[in-house]
């Protein structure tokens, strides 16, 4: 098994495990690599160093620095952009798993549950931004959160 780390043409950083550096390549030519947040398929390889198990080598963790706090991030330092992505992804995926994806019929939806004539629950779906400025002219408060491509389709 083979992990690469990934980038795509927006500088979005991922790992990719392949059976083989071949079958890496051959997947990358037929485009079938995404960026899981954009969805870009402008996919390059980043320089990475390999793992060895030295045994006899001294614990890490003693070793480690600065303790990191929830999300990755160290106390008192500003996050990474790794972890930033990392933290929108869990995001993402919260918003996913706790909302009813509504499609196209979220602003009829939206207005439904604000009036009380559908029970009140986390919708999610696509509204256009007149769409999303008529729901504010009412005093239903809604908000964009765009999806990558790979959130709205099963994960295997």
């Amino acid at each position: 098994m083979k992990v690469f780390n990934l980038a795509c043409g927006h500088d979005h950083r991922f790992e990719g495990w392949f059976a083989s550096a071949d079958d890496y390549q051959g997947q990358l030519e037929r485009g079938l690599i995404e960026c899981p947040v954009c969805g870009d398929r402008q996919i390059s390889k980043l320089p990475s160093a390999p793992r060895l198990n030295l045994s006899g080598a001294s614990d890490p963790a003693s070793s480690r620095g600065p303790v990191p706090v929830e999300g990755g991030a160290t106390a008192g330092a500003a996050p990474t952009p790794q972890q930033l992505q990392a933290m929108w992804m869990k995001l993402a995926r919260h918003l996913v798993e706790s909302t009813e994806d509504v499609g196209e019929n979220f602003a009829e939806e939206a207005r439904r549950i604000h009036y009380q004539e559908a029970p009140e629950r986390g919708i999610r779906g696509v509204a256009s931004a007149e769409e999303r400025a008529e729901l504010a002219d009412e005093g239903i408060e809604v908000f964009a959160f765009p999806l990558p491509r790979s959130m709205k389709d099963p994960i295997q």
